[in-house]
């Protein structure tokens, strides 16, 4: 066996930023079998080659086959072994409090077993995080942290259980993010009921659809806010809202300031020109 590891002990500083790292590793040839056990922690296991089994709580075995990932969750019994050729792996330990909102944003899975269509993306991240604990020192922690964030970005960019249908509906959305339509319209135009668009977007990554939508017309409005004189009312307009009071009221309810507020902190226009004047 081939096998590196170290853990972290994170600090309340660091736990409160969202995520930490407990731990990175990498093993490879014939690994003991794991578990059963229940860790009170995120594992994502990266297994990068040859294959073996993952026992859910029920018992039932499910067969693993690289590349793919397993996911321990804390208070959720697992156990699992490569097959007697064994495989190689890559291992992160992680915790806190963002876990929820990453898991709704669709990032943390609820299958414990997750095909990949390649792990060259995530093994480089988790190098990373591996090298930045090597090195120590007051940096590595929060090194590690962010090495979390991106790996999840990653595996959920590399699944290959998904239905590649999901990334040509969130391209029309965004093409028509701008046209005043509601979400049965929308889901007209690209052929579908609205659950179907609903479980499209949502396969592919975003929350919903009507929620990627106002995300997408909110980071537009910023940047014309941020980068013309346009009146609020036009802005609002371009951006899919006939109505500008409506269009202050959920820019102001989701962003925290009112349009012509983030304008006069934002602006960038023109050199020497000033900031238009509030409107709203």
């Amino acid at each position: 066996m081939d096998r590196w590891w170290q853990y972290l002990t994170p600090g309340p500083a660091q736990l409160a930023t969202g995520l930490a790292c407990l731990g990175v590793g990498m093993q490879r040839g014939r690994l003991p079998t794991v578990g059963p056990r229940t860790l009170d922690r995120w594992v994502a296991v990266l297994v990068t080659g040859g294959r073996g089994w993952f026992a859910a709580p029920d018992g039932d075995r499910r067969p693993v086959v690289a590349p793919a990932v397993l996911w321990l969750r804390p208070g959720v019994p697992h156990h699992y072994a490569p097959d007697e050729g064994g495989w190689a792996e890559s291992f992160l330990d992680f915790t806190g409090p963002a876990v929820a909102a990453y898991a709704e944003l669709g990032l943390l899975p609820e299958d414990d077993v997750v095909p990949l269509t390649g792990t060259e993306a995530a093994e480089a991240v988790i190098a990373k995080v591996a090298g930045a604990c090597r090195r120590g020192g007051p940096l590595a922690g929060a090194a590690a942290a962010a090495g979390v964030h991106e790996l999840l970005v990653e595996l959920r960019r590399h699944r290959a259980d998904l239905d590649p249908a999901g990334a040509p509906v969130l391209e029309g959305l965004r093409r028509d993010a701008y046209l005043p339509l509601s979400v049965a319209q929308h889901a007209g135009r690209a052929g579908m009921t609205v659950a179907e668009l609903r479980r499209a977007v949502r396969a592919a990554g975003a929350v919903g659809p009507k929620e990627y939508l106002l995300t997408v017309r909110l980071d537009e409005a910023k940047r014309l806010l941020a980068s013309a004189e346009l009146p609020v009312a036009a802005v609002a307009r371009r951006v899919g809202y006939e109505d500008p009071a409506y269009f202050t009221r959920i820019f102001t309810r989701r962003v925290g300031l009112a349009p012509s507020l983030f304008r006069a902190q934002e602006y960038r226009g023109t050199a020497g020109a000033p900031a238009p004047r509030r409107t709203d």
